[in-house]
């Protein structure tokens, strides 16, 4: 193998593009949305988030985090008297 063969071959590899996480464990869960962990399982225990346990582990699961904030979204209110 010449050393332009070697040299390629320690070239850096290429960056994949991130994979988002299908579920994520309890205290990313709570970064992810900026609470605590009791308002977590308040609001798991009302229904609103999605979750499955694997072993001992309690995974929450993305999609129902995101659905959560679209659910809870609230629209900008303009300011009285400012135009368009």
């Amino acid at each position: 193998m010449s050393s332009a063969d070697t040299s390629e071959l320690r070239s850096s590899p290429k960056r994949q593009p991130a994979i988002e996480p299908v579920a994520m464990r309890v205290p990313e869960a709570c970064r992810y949305l900026g609470i605590g962990r009791s308002t977590l399982y308040v609001l798991i225990g009302e229904g609103e988030i999605e979750y499955i346990k694997l072993g001992s582990s309690t995974l929450v699961l993305t999609e129902s985090l995101k659905s959560l904030v679209e659910r809870r979204r609230k629209p900008c209110e303009r300011a009285q008297g400012s135009e368009a």
